[in-house]
């Protein structure tokens, strides 16, 4: 089997891993054996829980070992297989890694990708896991009703715009929260919410939500932590609902960061707060596909997409997601 290269993981990051904290190199895949597939990969995922994934303090995933090929999900064509399944030419997804090639037990992939009139890059985004997570976190979590306002933290990215779109579809009023100017148009002209609001030019964030959500919010779906939560908390309406999907403002876990407590706000407005991981909802993604597919099909449901060229750009490619670079959900498009 020819050459392929692949990122591993050199130093572990204390914080948001960097460019430095991998290594592109080159190796020859092993022919694979019984109940194992080949996979050409088309397209890497770049996802904020990467992060969580080469950390070494506690989180829901066993860290990526120094060596080892970046975790990851990834998109492309089986080329070869050993297991009755699978043969070469389906186009499948799956936890693949960074690499051009990948040989990796039966059990790593997710699923056939059966949507071939949409593009194969829609399985790791929109119809992959971010948007199972922005379906399942609001639908079952946030559990909005027709007329509630539903606020989204990182309204623009690739699980906010979905929830932001699904709440729509649900009959609720939508405010985005992002950072600067352009993600604030993208919120209101591409996916369609009633507000935004630009987190980065105001120095009153807790005022400008309250002005944006004059009869409080009754979902909160938070992929950041940190000082946007804090302020969205105050306007909280009776019986709100809190849905926690990410912790992208807090560089670091160790030492734990203190800050303002939600139990006041939780105790007074009789609100709920819950945390969502996709992999819970495994058994019913068929279900949370459709659906997703459907509403792409008719144009219900838009998304962008980020797409960084060549396995060179995978080091940098989590830092600069952090840094706020990316215009969408950020991909890695393999070529040969």
């Amino acid at each position: 089997m020819p050459l392929s290269r692949r990122v591993v993981l050199a130093a572990r990051p204390d914080g948001i891993p960097q460019a430095e904290h991998f290594r592109v190199e080159a190796h020859e895949p092993l022919a694979p054996k019984p109940g194992e597939v080949v996979v050409r990969n088309q397209f890497l995922s770049v996802e904020p829980a990467m992060r969580g994934w080469v950390s070494a303090v506690a989180n829901y995933a066993e860290p990526v070992g120094i060596g080892e090929v970046m975790r990851s999900f990834a998109s492309g064509e089986v080329i070869a297989s050993e297991h009755p399944g699978y043969r070469p030419g389906d186009k499948v997804t799956g936890m693949f890694g960074w690499q051009e090639v990948a040989v990796v037990p039966a059990s790593a992939v997710s699923r056939k990708v059966t949507e071939t009139d949409l593009p194969l890059s829609t399985s790791l985004g929109v119809l992959g896991l971010n948007g199972v997570t922005a379906y399942f976190g609001l639908l079952d979590v946030g559990c909005p009703k027709p007329g509630d306002t539903v606020l989204v933290s990182t309204a623009a990215g690739s699980v906010g715009s979905a929830v932001g779109q699904i709440a729509r579809l649900m009959g609720c009023r939508t405010v985005g929260i992002a950072g600067g100017a352009a993600k604030v148009r993208q919120c209101l002209d591409d996916f369609g919410y009633d507000a935004a609001i630009d987190y980065k030019a105001t120095n009153d964030l807790a005022a400008a939500v309250a002005e944006a959500c004059p009869r409080g919010v009754d979902v909160y779906f938070d992929n950041t932590s940190g000082a946007v939560s804090d302020a969205v908390l105050r306007t909280l309406a009776m019986g709100a609902r809190v849905v926690i999907c990410g912790t992208a403002s807090v560089a670091s876990w160790d030492p734990w960061p203190a800050g303002p407590r939600p139990e006041r706000h939780l105790l007074v407005k009789r609100a709920r707060m819950q945390g969502v991981l996709a992999f819970d909802y495994a058994h019913r993604f068929p279900e949370a596909l459709a659906r997703l597919a459907g509403w792409v099909r008719s144009g219900e449901l838009r998304y962008a997409e980020d797409i960084l060229e060549g396995i060179a750009a995978a080091p940098d490619a989590i830092a600069s997601l952090y840094r706020g670079e990316n215009r969408g959900k950020r991909l890695i498009r393999l070529h040969g």
